[in-house]
């Protein structure tokens, strides 16, 4: 076992669980731990704080996967994503939605990862050394939740050059789509661009956004800037808008909102 030893009075913000260790705070490292290898994280006086993934290009040289000293491996990671998609299953069992942001990074105990789930396709990225580390048992790990057919990647942010990792994307279990991937929203519907498209493909931290905006847009001028997919714009219409002028630099994102306002009969 690797082992990462703090200087003095550099534990206070693991004590107070914050999950990053930074290298200007580290003593001495027993051992040559690789990109992404676990660590044992002690205080200058020995004692434990926390199990964590080592990033031996960035500044934050450590990401705390526990703060209990346990095997961190694929039980780890199944456990980690079932819990997970465990806190998020009354939103999709709600009917307000088919897709949700499953895994947060940090918010879950699993820094570096990111899952955006539309309804039977989960989209990862991973970006932080110990998720790509261990970016097999995650992908295996998604695949066995319920109603669960692909894993697709879009591991392209910039996050991942400050760990020194090159991007990656493509499809990492399943089956292919062989069809516009569908998100439902209150009750309307949007095509998606996971291979191509922003982040994901799909902006799911919006969607009470999207209702505010819903619930006051009857008989009012709307202008949707940056418009992407259209989730602003067709949310306006839906409330009753008399006028949506919708704006984006990309002439796909564009085309996609058009596409999805004739997906919703507009």
């Amino acid at each position: 076992m690797f082992k990462l030893t703090l200087k003095p009075g550099r534990e206070k913000s693991l004590l107070r669980r914050h999950p990053w260790v930074f290298a200007s705070g580290i003593a001495r490292v027993e051992g040559s731990p690789g990109v992404g290898d676990t660590v044992a994280i002690h205080a200058s006086d020995g004692k434990f704080l926390a199990m964590a993934a080592y990033s031996p290009e960035s500044q934050i040289r450590a990401r705390v996967w526990c703060w209990e000293q346990r095997s961190i491996d694929g039980p780890f990671f199944q456990e980690r994503i079932r819990n997970a998609a465990d806190v998020r299953a009354p939103l999709l069992a709600s009917g307000v939605t088919n897709s949700v942001r499953l895994i947060h990074a940090e918010c879950d105990g699993l820094p570096g990862v990111i899952v955006d789930r539309y309804s039977d396709t989960v989209v990862v990225q991973l970006n932080a050394a110990g998720a790509e580390r261990w970016r097999g048992e995650i992908a295996d790990a998604l695949m066995v939740l319920p109603g669960i057919t692909r894993v697709y990647e879009r591991s392209d942010d910039e996050a991942r050059a400050r760990e020194g990792l090159p991007p990656a994307s493509g499809l990492l279990r399943g089956t292919p789509l062989t069809g516009p991937l569908l998100v439902e929203e209150h009750g309307l519907k949007f095509h998606t661009a996971i291979e191509a498209g922003h982040k994901t493909g799909y902006y799911l931290d919006q969607r009470d956004n999207h209702m505010f905006l819903k619930d006051f847009s009857a008989g009012r001028t709307v202008l949707d800037c940056f418009c992407y997919s259209g989730g602003f714009a067709l949310h306006a219409m839906a409330g009753g808008a008399s006028t949506v002028t919708a704006i984006d630099s990309s002439g796909a994102a564009l085309a996609l909102a058009r596409e999805n306002e004739t997906l919703n009969g507009m």
